[in-house]
C-alpha cells in the first residue's frame, strides 16, 4: 500500500524546481550556506516569504541588497498567479490560479453563515487544491473530469493561501484540503505546506484550523497516524455499503469500507483525534434509513461526526453513466436523514451550497465558467 501512495510522484516539476516557497526553513539554510551567506540570514527569509503583503524580494529589508539580488535572479517568489476571479452572490469568491507551466487550478474562499459582533463573517475558509485534476474518478465530482496532470509542489500550495489573503482585508481563519485532487497522492508536498502554514515563528493558521479529506487512501491515513499529525482528518464515505461507493468512487475496490473502517481505527488509536465523514445525499441511492442505520454503525467505531452535503450537480461536465443519473435528494428526505442520525445519536452539520451560483460549490470545481467565457 505505500508504493500505491507514490504512484503520482513521478510528473515532471523540473520547470518549478526555482521556486522559493518549496524549501522549508532547514532546506533555506543549506542553500544559503551553498550561496556562501551565512545560515542565520536564512530564517530572516523565512520569516518574510509568507507575509501576505511581501510583493518582492526587494522588500525583504532584513537581508542585504546583494543577498536580494541573488534570490530575484535565481529563484521566483511567487510560483502561481491569480487569473480569473469570481464572487457569488453570498460572497464566496473562486480563484483561478494560473501555473507556470501554463496549467491551472482552482481554489474557493469561503465565508461562514454566523456573523461576528463587527458584522463580518465569524469565519473565512479557504479551499485550497492538491493536485491539477485528479485521478480518483469520483462520480459525483466535476474534477474528475479533468483527469490528473500533476501534483502541485509546495510553493503552489502555499501561494494559493497567500494569493487568496492578499484579496481581503479579514484573515483566513481556515484552511481545508478539499479542492482538486486526491492529497493522499500528493503527502509529502501537502504536509510540507501544512508545516508552513503551522510554524510556530510564522503564525499563520493553527493545526485545529486545517482540515485534510481524503477519499479513503489508506497508505496515507496510516502514515498520517504514525507521524501523528495535528491536523484534523476528514473521510469522504458517501456511501454505506461496498456496492454502492464502488460505483460512486472507484477507489473502493482497492479500499472497501471494512478495511477503511480499520484504517480509522488505527488512526484514532494512535492520535486520539476524532473523524469528521462527509456525506452527500443522492436521491434513492443512499438516503434511506437502512443507510441511517449503516451510517451511525459506521461512526460509532471512533468518535466522529458527519457533514451531510446536498450534491450539487456537474451537467456542465457532460456526465455519462451511472454519473448521468445522480440527482439530489429533495428538500424534506434531506432534512429527514439528518434528524433520523440525530435521533441516533450522531453529530451531525449541515455543509452549505455556498458558491453554486459560480459552481464552487463541493464538488464542482472544473474551471466551467471559465472555460464558458473563452468560448
Amino acid at each position: 500500500m505505500r508504493q500505491y501512495l507514490h504512484t503520482y510522484q513521478y510528473f515532471n516539476t523540473a520547470t518549478l524546481k526555482n521556486h522559493i516557497k518549496n524549501y522549508n526553513q532547514s532546506e533555506l539554510a543549506e542553500l544559503f550556506i551553498g550561496l556562501g551567506e551565512q545560515k542565520f540570514r536564512a530564517k530572516q527569509c523565512f520569516l518574510a516569504l509568507y507575509q501576505p503583503s511581501l510583493q518582492s524580494f526587494d522588500q525583504i529589508s532584513t537581508l542585504p541588497v546583494s543577498l536580494r539580488t541573488k534570490l530575484s535572479e535565481a529563484y521566483s517568489l511567487f510560483s502561481i498567479e491569480t487569473g480569473n476571479v469570481q464572487v457569488s452572490d453570498d460572497g464566496t469568491r473562486k480563484f483561478l490560479f494560473n501555473l507556470a507551466d501554463g496549467m491551472a487550478v482552482e481554489s474557493v474562499l469561503i465565508p461562514s453563515e454566523l456573523v461576528a459582533d463587527d458584522g463580518h463573517p465569524k469565519r473565512l475558509t479557504l479551499c485550497i487544491s492538491s493536485q491539477v485534476g485528479c485521478p480518483l474518478g469520483c462520480k459525483f465530482c466535476a474534477t474528475a473530469s479533468l483527469k490528473l496532470r500533476r501534483n502541485l509542489t509546495v510553493a503552489e500550495i502555499v501561494d494559493q493561501y497567500l494569493l487568496a489573503q492578499q484579496s481581503t482585508d479579514k484573515p483566513i481563519t481556515n484552511i481545508v484540503f478539499m479542492g482538486m485532487g486526491e492529497l493522499m497522492l500528493n503527502y509529502d508536498n501537502v504536509m510540507k505546506a501544512v508545516e508552513i502554514f503551522t510554524h510556530p515563528d510564522l503564525q499563520l493558521l493553527g493545526a485545529r484550523h486545517i482540515t485534510i479529506s481524503t477519499a479513503g487512501i489508506l497508505p496515507g491515513i496510516m502514515r498520517m497516524a504514525d507521524e501523528n499529525r495535528s491536523v484534523k482528518l476528514a473521510i469522504s464515505l458517501h456511501a454505506t455499503t461496498n456496492v454502492l461507493r464502488e460505483k460512486l468512487m472507484p477507489i473502493s475496490k482497492a479500499f472497501t469500507l471494512q478495511k477503511l473502517g480499520d484504517a480509522i481505527e488505527y488512526y484514532y488509536r494512535k492520535t486520539h483525534k476524532p473523524i469528521t465523514y462527509e456525506y452527500i445525499l443522492f436521491d434513492g441511492l443512499n438516503d434511506s434509513e437502512l443507510d441511517v442505520q449503516r451510517l451511525a454503525k459506521i461512526t460509532r467505531r471512533v468518535p466522529s461526526k458527519v457533514n451531510v452535503i446536498p450534491f450539487h450537480p456537474i451537467e456542465f461536465t457532460n456526465p455519462e453513466g451511472f454519473a448521468a443519473e445522480l440527482t439530489p435528494t429533495s428538500k424534506e428526505k434531506f432534512q429527514r436523514f439528518i434528524a433520523r442520525l440525530k435521533d441516533a445519536g450522531v453529530t451531525v452539520m449541515i455543509r452549505s451550497s455556498s458558491g453554486e451560483d459560480i459552481d464552487a460549490a463541493c464538488g464542482q470545481l472544473a474551471f466551467s465558467r471559465v472555460a464558458e467565457q473563452h468560448n
